[in-house]
């Protein structure tokens, strides 16, 4: 039986939602100069970034970590307590240490600030209390403060660590940015997963040929290149092509609701409705290149032509991540 959409289960459910949701855009207001400051100082490090945390505050601490490592900024997880009891010997002089404590006042992550402190290393707090001992403690504070957590008795952290998690995300991506960091280096940093095996292929290796193509004589019309799109379930694309194979231009899914509400019928002719010149893929490019492409253009399929511009191939976003399961 479908639920009932107004049963309190599912009120609540939303709530949660629309509450985390909310804690994450507050978290614009600290994407300020101080924030920048926080990733100028990391993309300069010699070394690399050190994130603990205790609790909950730990397990997000490990995530961002990993994000941060998967990204181009080299990072680990450090516990606070096995840290102050011999594992600081990972700590090395030009790193830098990020301590996560919503309070700002846990006992265990003060502990291990404190401690490398004391042999010079430069630390960041993320905590929600501008006056706590962590925020004066360390040399770079994030401030990340929620209206209140999602749980319905108010002691879960929910919203807090969501919010703090999107920030990790927001500086893992700032600082990947700012090192220009590449689908290139993404696929070294991933070399056991799916992904990073697929974005070291060539174009050629993965694209649909011969009969896969869902390739539509120019001379046709929007209702034909409907049923080819059907044809080729999961493409969303017609390629338009001349009497000699030219690539003349592409009609996608996404293009028809734009196409009927302007006025077109099934019966108006595809050269009416088609893209000219779109976007196009070399044969010889690596999938990772093709990646950055659909990324860049916000779009999920790329022709590939011949150098007499005949349609030759397709390569579409599902070909490159995986249309299985994808191993990240």
């Amino acid at each position: 039986m479908k639920p009932d959409s107004t049963t309190p289960e599912l009120k609540l459910a939303r709530q949660v939602l629309k509450t985390e949701s909310d804690a994450i855009l507050k978290q614009l207001d600290c994407l300020d100069e101080n924030f920048q400051n926080v990733v100028d100082v990391i993309s300069a490090l010699t070394g690399k970034v050190i994130i603990t945390g205790i609790g909950k505050s730990g397990i997000i601490g490990s995530k961002i970590a990993g994000t941060l490592a998967s990204t181009g900024t080299p990072a680990l997880f450090l516990h606070p307590v096995e840290g102050v009891h011999g594992d600081m010997g990972v700590i090395q002089m030009g790193d830098l240490l990020i301590a996560i404590s919503n309070s700002g006042a846990t006992e265990e992550v003060l502990n291990l600030v404190f401690a490398v402190e004391q042999i010079g290393l430069t630390t960041l707090g993320i905590c929600s209390n501008p006056k706590s001992t962590l925020a004066e403690l360390c040399d770079y504070t994030l401030i990340v403060s929620v209206d209140q957590e999602a749980c319905p008795l108010g002691l879960a952290p929910t919203a807090s660590t969501t919010a703090v998690l999107a920030v990790g995300d927001a500086l893992a991506m700032a600082l990947s940015s700012k090192r220009k960091f590449s689908t290139e280096d993404y696929s070294r940093f991933h070399p056991g997963g799916s992904l990073g095996r697929r974005l070291k292929l060539r174009v050629r290796d993965i694209m649909l040929t011969g009969e896969a193509l869902p390739l539509i004589s120019v001379e046709e019309n929007l209702g034909a290149a409907m049923k080819v799109m059907s044809a080729h379930q999961n493409l969303g694309v017609a390629l338009a092509v001349d009497k000699d194979g030219r690539l003349a231009g592409i009609v996608t899914d996404g293009d028809l609701r734009r196409i009927f509400l302007s006025g077109h019928t099934q019966e108006s002719p595809i050269t009416k409705v088609m893209t000219r010149n779109p976007k196009l893929a070399e044969s010889e490019s690596l999938a990772s290149e093709a990646l950055m492409i659909m990324e860049q253009m916000a779009i999920t399929s790329l022709a590939i032509v011949d150098e007499q511009s005949r349609a030759i191939g397709l390569v579409h976003l599902h070909d490159i991540l995986g249309r299985g399961k994808v191993i990240f």
